[in-house]
């Protein structure tokens, strides 16, 4: 993956958490992951990436996070429910942040949550596993980007 794409998502985590919290997230150095890892927070969501890139982004989060979070945005009792809404809108927002930035080629889909740490992130087999960490208030979380550019794919 272009190093450019990992540095426009970092972009998109520090830009989400400086407007919605005012409050800055330290950025972790990304890393390769190993497939069949269990990468997976408490609770988690993913995307679907097509156009000039295909593959999938993820943002998976622990509970304390998100609840320290939906206080901020006027829910002043965050359940599960909520933990979970909030997790596929931060997926969304992050990507979509991205999209804005890289144009219309670098399409999303609605995002999907998965159940927590029991379900495995099914991730591009084609496409390395980049895991952005970053800690915001004490609190871990990642984004994980499995893609691939798709002239890259065809190429092979």
């Amino acid at each position: 993956m272009e190093e450019q794409l990992l540095k426009t998502f970092a972009r998109s985590v520090t830009g989400y958490f400086d407007t919605l919290t005012q409050t800055p997230v330290q950025l972790g150095t990304p890393f390769l992951g190993e497939r069949g890892e269990n990468l997976a927070m408490d609770f988690s969501a993913i995307i679907g990436i097509s156009g000039a890139f295909r593959g999938n982004v993820f943002y998976t989060a622990p509970r304390g996070k998100l609840q320290a979070i939906l206080p901020l945005l006027g829910e002043s009792e965050p359940d599960d429910q909520l933990c979970a809404e909030l997790v596929g809108e931060m997926t969304n927002t992050i990507s979509g942040n991205v999209r804005d930035e890289l144009g219309s080629s670098f399409m999303i889909s609605t995002p999907m949550l998965l159940d927590g740490e029991n379900e495995p992130m099914r991730t591009d087999p084609d496409a390395p596993l980049y895991i952005l960490p970053f800690q915001w208030q004490g609190h871990s979380s990642r984004v994980l980007l499995s893609l691939v550019k798709v002239e890259e794919r065809s190429a092979e």
